[in-house]
């Protein structure tokens, strides 16, 4: 929804005619999930993992705010590049999914933390080809696995919480081969940092951020690491 792109006023617009604004609906609730029954090994300094769950302001938002990520960057997965931009991905016809890149020491975080963190507060895994006012499969749910070891723990994971039956429903997550990562335009980096009082933003994602810092304060950083930063100093 290119709306969705809007400053805050048009934004206020968008939200109110999707039925939003006033009505009770927010960001998902924190699911109190297990640690995962199996992790990877931590062999190299830094790995990367990607992660699709909905608008990517909030899922980048929240990995910024997780200690042991060195970088997050918002972008596109699962389709080709000559289709890697916003407007064409927003058609849902591409393959992509708006997605999160991210870069972590595995010494500080693992890769199954973060998936703890991605299926608990950064997004419903039981909704398909949805989050909140967002539709479409360029919102869907998915894991692109850089490699065997992220795929054994990811789909190990999703087997262990459907087992548990944590949420009322099965997980729908997709776990699919990395073929190519694009980032997103610069205007969408750091954007829940940036624009906080917006009101899709005020609405859907800080509540995800503050349910990191409130179920899991162990992994949760107060300052976050920024795209805008790297590189610099």
């Amino acid at each position: 929804m290119n709306t969705r792109l809007t400053m805050a006023a048009t934004a206020a617009v968008a939200l109110a005619a999707w039925g939003v604004l006033g009505s009770g609906v927010a960001a998902e609730k924190a699911v109190q999930l297990p640690l995962p029954a199996q992790d990877e090994k931590a062999t190299a300094p830094t790995e990367t993992a990607v992660f699709a769950g909905g608008c990517f302001w909030g899922v980048q938002g929240v990995f910024q705010h997780t200690k042991g990520v060195l970088n997050a960057v918002s972008g596109y997965a699962g389709g080709d590049a000559a289709s890697a931009n916003y407007d064409t991905v927003s058609t849902g016809r591409t393959g992509h999914a708006e997605s999160v890149q991210v870069t972590f020491d595995p010494k500080q975080v693992s890769y199954g933390q973060l998936l703890r963190i991605f299926f608990s507060v950064a997004h419903d895994p039981t909704t398909l080809n949805r989050q909140g006012p967002d539709t479409g499969t360029q919102y869907r749910s998915a894991l692109f696995v850089n490699g065997p070891e992220q795929k054994r723990v990811a789909e190990a994971y999703i087997a262990q919480l459907d087992a548990a039956r944590v949420f009322p429903s099965r997980i729908v997550t997709q776990v699919a081969p990395l073929t190519g990562f694009h980032p997103a335009e610069a205007y969408h980096q750091d954007y829940a940092t940036l624009h906080p009082q917006q009101p899709y933003i005020a609405t859907f994602d800080l509540p995800k951020i503050a349910n990191l810092k409130a179920t899991m304060p162990d992994l949760y950083r107060e300052q976050p690491v920024l795209v805008a930063a790297q590189g610099k100093g």
